[in-house]
């Protein structure tokens, strides 16, 4: 595969599984419906996509989605593996997407279609931008080593003003807090300018910076048009803020690589939307998949949920997220993301979250579970930093409890 790119799908299909590879492959590369002049064996041989792997996974009793062939007929799902040679599209993110995520999802053989896993030669992963801070960069401007990033996010998500948030983050500074970050929502509304707000956050991390020495890192949402981002990246990296966030799905592949060639500063990727790609089980793309592209295309921290969200995803579907994240793309380019938990986030799921990733190279976002801890805020930053100290440590959450008031009390008040 030196010169190929391959990609797994979970296929369903009332057609011969062989038949509907091959329709996906043709589609997707030098095929039509009819075979043309133009289609010599040279050219398919140089361009076409192969099926390179059929795994029959077993019959299913009703097509998942509408407008499949053959709709009468017994379906059945099978793993299927296609690959392409890079040569078709180049070292472009946008047009390996086209490739392996385009009209196929539209074929009347497709009763379901998943994209489950992309695979890379290095060639094309060193093409790439990638992450530039990724954990170790996240670490040298925070300045925290040996545990996780404790951080939370602005509430309410829009109506605060530049004042207002900034007085939120100087309770959160004082508070001991690592990492904030704006909601996904707060961008640049009237109520609340990114230039203003920019300048308030940062005269407060600034000056609690001057005194402790440590410089909380705020991620601002400059989510917008390319120009815009880049102008927003500037006044952040002048105001001596440490971190910007993007919403992934809302600027696009092309958005996020434009952003990353004139960044100096950590890309925090939000995957707001995630849920229309991926809920469906016979549909869309899996979290491993989806990833890969926006690592390639530079995000430093990479959203994963966390165990026992507010959300419809399952404990093992978070896991598998966080893990893939911190998986080499090929041996030569590791390029690995910092995963985010959120939604939902307590003390209560540290000793969780540790047992089942068994890494500390993670940013542990709680909102509610900082700002309404019953101590307030540096009341629930302390317990999650005893939580973590105690899970690492192999202690108990009970034990802990027992030895923390602030985590004794975020288990009273978080605990069901």
């Amino acid at each position: 595969m030196m010169d190929r790119i391959e990609a797994d799908y979970t296929l369903e299909t009332a057609y011969p599984l062989e038949e509907a590879a091959a329709t996906l492959a043709g589609e997707q590369s030098s095929g039509t419906f009819i075979a043309l002049p133009g289609e010599t064996p040279e050219l398919k041989a140089r361009a076409a996509a192969r099926v390179e792997h059929i795994e029959d996974l077993g019959p299913v009793e009703k097509p998942s989605l509408p407008g499949a062939g053959r709709a009468g007929e017994k379906h059945r799902r099978a793993r299927v593996t296609i690959s392409w040679p890079v040569a078709n599209f180049g070292p472009s993110l946008p047009n390996l997407l086209a490739a392996v995520a385009g009209n196929l999802f539209e074929l009347k053989c497709v009763a379901g279609l998943k994209l489950e896993d992309l695979r890379f030669p290095s060639t094309f992963v060193a093409a790439c931008p990638g992450p530039a801070f990724a954990v170790q960069g996240t670490r040298q401007l925070t300045g925290v080593e040996g545990r996780p990033l404790v951080g939370t996010i602005i509430k309410p998500s829009v109506g605060l003003s530049p004042e207002r948030t900034a007085d939120m983050v100087k309770t959160l500074c004082e508070a001991g807090i690592d990492f904030i970050k704006d909601d996904e929502l707060q961008a640049d509304g009237p109520h609340c300018p990114f230039d203003e707000r920019v300048r308030a956050v940062m005269r407060v991390i600034n000056d609690h910076a001057e005194r402790s020495g440590g410089k909380v890192m705020f991620a601002f949402n400059l989510t917008g048009e390319v120009d815009e981002m880049r102008a927003r990246h500037d006044l952040v990296r002048a105001q001596g803020g440490t971190c910007v966030m993007a919403s992934a799905n809302s600027v696009g592949l092309t958005g996020m690589l434009a952003l990353r060639r004139h960044a100096e500063l950590p890309l925090h990727v939000h995957r707001n939307g995630w849920g229309y790609l991926s809920r469906h089980p016979a549909l869309g793309f899996s979290y491993v998949a989806w990833s890969k592209l926006w690592r390639l295309a530079g995000a430093d921290h990479l959203h994963v949920n966390g165990l026992r969200n507010k959300f419809c995803e399952p404990d093992d579907s978070v896991i598998a997220s966080a893990r893939s994240l911190m998986s080499p793309l090929t041996a030569e380019q590791p390029a690995t993301a910092m995963p985010v938990f959120s939604s939902g986030q307590s003390a209560l799921q540290v000793h969780e979250t540790w047992a089942a990733l068994g890494t500390a190279d993670l940013i542990f976002a709680a909102g509610g579970g900082i700002m309404g801890h019953p101590d307030g805020p540096e009341g629930g930053v302390r317990s999650l930093r005893d939580a973590w100290d105690a899970a690492m440590a192999g202690i108990g959450l009970q034990q802990a409890a027992s030895e923390s008031p602030a985590l004794a009390a975020a288990l009273g008040r978080f605990g069901t």
